[in-house]
């Protein structure tokens, strides 16, 4: 019998993400729930070959039939627009240090398939969108570094300014902020509300979010390459 993977579907007026529960960053965008399980399973061999080299157990599935969705949210704007929003029941769990250990292997997974996708790029041109448009390799990078940075505001931690220098080294920096950051989730260092009030990412989340947004423009980048 294949194994089961938990998916779960935040569905927006316009558009749904399907997500597998337990691999954080691994989303996929559809305009319906169909759409977006098919794209979640059509993309599974490509988050194999990310996680290749981590040690971590990931069998891709190979049929609708081997996803089964758990839990639907509500989606909004932000859904609609093209980005994660909703979060998952199991994202509001306590965080503790297995639980880090194996978010820093998938965390160091997706800034390595963005390395990796970035090194290729360079000097090259990116295809652009059918009305022309799309950021080229420095402005996607700019764009990933900086969101980044706010995901860790939204976690309650204060990131150090990034220091500038190549995109190797800022893609260091912020991956150590974001180890720091979880660690000191498990110590109970971490915020529950924000200064004035205002929510605060659970840890599990904002792995969810923030390795999905690393991971789609390192997609994006390996796929508009010329």
């Amino acid at each position: 019998m294949s194994q089961k993977t938990p998916v779960y579907l935040e569905t927006g007026k316009k558009r749904t993400f399907a997500g597998a529960l337990d691999w954080p960053g691994w989303n996929r965008l559809g305009r319906t729930e169909e759409e977006a399980v098919q794209a979640l399973l059509d993309a599974a061999p490509r988050y194999a070959r990310t996680l290749a080299e981590t040690g971590l157990d990931f069998t891709p599935p190979t049929s609708p039939e081997e996803l089964i969705v758990v839990e639907r949210l509500e989606g909004t704007t932000t859904t609609d627009f093209g980005a994660p929003d909703a979060m998952p029941a199991a994202d509001r769990q306590p965080l503790d240090g297995d639980a880090v250990r194996r978010f820093e292997t998938l965390l160091g997974a997706y800034w390595e398939a963005l390395a990796t996708a970035a090194q290729a790029a360079t000097g090259k041109e990116l295809r652009k969108g059918p009305l022309g448009g799309g950021r080229d390799l420095d402005s996607i990078l700019e764009h990933v570094f900086s969101a980044e940075a706010a995901y860790l505001r939204r976690l309650g931690w204060k990131p150090d300014k990034v220091a500038g220098g190549s995109w190797r080294e800022q893609i260091e920096q912020l991956r150590q902020a974001e180890m720091a950051a979880l660690a000191a989730g498990t110590r109970g260092e971490l915020p529950e509300r924000g200064p004035r009030g205002g929510k605060i990412w659970p840890p599990r989340y904002f792995v969810r979010r923030a390795g999905w947004h690393i991971l789609d423009h390192a997609w994006e980048i390996e796929d508009r390459v010329l």
